[in-house]
């Protein structure tokens, strides 16, 4: 249903180095990127993010209670993207773990990017 998302970025370099880090764990890589956007694809090639200076000029800022969900193919695949994200700069809002009361499992892992855009990558398994 959905087609895409897309999320701001103050520092499109840093930005860049995050996502490339952080998405390559879950096998989505840049397929594109020009001043002040780039966009991330599955291994389906279907675009799934992209991260761009807002378009109005104003700063970039994180919505509250916004969250994009990013499905993995394992465990450690999660535990990668968390660890990934906080080598790239980001920061933790939840470690990789089982989510108890979700059926079936729902083992996850919630992170921030550096413009404090609210990340998770998760398996149910």
């Amino acid at each position: 249903m959905i087609a895409y998302a897309t999320v701001g970025a103050a520092d499109m370099t840093a930005s860049m180095a995050f996502y490339d880090a952080v998405l390559g764990v879950l096998g989505a890589k840049r397929f594109h990127s020009g001043e002040g956007f780039a966009g991330y694809q599955g291994e389906d090639g279907q675009p799934i993010l992209w991260v761009c200076q807002p378009f109005d000029k104003q700063p970039a800022r994180a919505g509250n209670g916004i969250m994009i969900g990013f499905r993995a193919q394992s465990r450690a695949a999660v535990d990668a993207f968390h660890a990934a994200a906080l080598d790239a700069g980001g920061s933790s809002e939840g470690a990789p773990g089982v989510r108890e009361g979700m059926n079936p499992v729902f083992y996850a892992a919630y992170v921030r990017d550096c413009d404090g855009n609210k990340l998770c990558a998760f398996v149910r398994k």
